[in-house]
């Protein structure tokens, strides 16, 4: 069987639907991160996974952390039963793009194990505590956290 290179636009991603989340990513992306990066007073990231059903990229903004070079991110979904198409689209293919400010960068995506999850769960909680409410919420899902490598 022949392999076939498959070519990802990772520059032209669709955005979300009309609404905040839409005007957050173009404020983000026409300011270069300076307006957008900070917003209601944590910091936020634009992810850009494969879409795992279409082979196209999605952009989405999210609340992130830092620890030593590593971006972490909460797939919370505002506590709904399922877990949000971004974080389905990275499991199936953790090659993601990430823009941190001004910063744009290729980078890897996984889930934490539980070890992990423990140590990062009060940060992230500590930078967003409305993630303790989604997880009340979701239960029984467990909010996966995300660890994005460069």
């Amino acid at each position: 069987m022949n392999s076939v290179a498959v070519t990802v636009d990772w520059d032209h991603p669709t955005d979300p639907r009309p609404g905040p989340r839409l005007e957050h990513v173009r404020t983000y992306v026409a300011s270069g991160g300076a307006d957008g990066h900070l917003w209601h007073g944590v910091p936020t990231l634009l992810l850009t996974t494969l879409d795992r059903a279409t082979g196209r990229t999605v952009r989405t903004p999210l609340i992130y952390g830092e620890d030593v070079g590593l971006h972490l991110v909460v797939a919370a979904a505002s506590g709904a039963p399922q877990h949000p198409a971004w974080y389905l689209n990275l499991t199936a293919h953790p090659e993601v793009r990430l823009q941190v400010g001004a910063d744009v960068f290729a980078a890897r995506a996984r889930t934490a194990t539980p070890a992990e999850r423990e140590t990062y769960w009060e940060a992230m909680t500590a930078l967003w505590p409305l993630f303790d409410d989604h997880q009340a919420a979701a239960w029984p899902r467990e909010l996966p956290l995300v660890i994005i490598e460069r």
